[in-house]
């Protein structure tokens, strides 16, 4: 797949992520993880992941009468890319305030914000040692 600005659908997404954590899967498979979580239709997966596959995102081998799917985007990329438009787009590009915006949700754990100071430490060594 070609490096462009490409945005994942909220769809695209759920199946990359199925993907991501059960490569190769089956669209069958696929579709009942995702049924899971929400009610859907075995041929809508079914139409979305052709449809990918035909985008580039998916890559697919037979055996026998089975399609089996795996993921040609990884997910740093597409995490990468949806940072950066959502840094970007609803935070005018300052890092800082979605950090503040993502901490002030209340949903850290201890362990993230003791992580999170950790980070900062370092940061502060770094910038002192330039």
């Amino acid at each position: 797949m070609e490096e462009t600005a490409w945005q994942p659908s909220d769809a695209e997404i759920e199946i990359l992520q199925v993907l991501w954590d059960h490569e190769p899967a089956t669209v069958r498979f696929v579709h009942e993880q995702l049924s899971a979580k929400k009610e859907v239709g075995y041929t809508t997966t079914l139409k979305q992941m052709q449809r990918m596959y035909e985008k580039g995102m998916l890559l697919r081998t037979e055996s026998g009468k089975t399609h089996y799917y795996t993921t040609e985007v990884k997910a740093p990329q597409v995490r990468q890319t949806a940072f950066s438009h959502l840094l970007e787009k609803v935070f005018n590009g300052s890092a800082i305030d979605l950090l503040l915006h993502a901490i002030g949700q209340g949903k850290s754990t201890p362990e993230e914000i003791e992580a999170l100071e950790k980070l900062i430490q370092e940061k502060k060594k770094q910038h002192n040692n330039e």
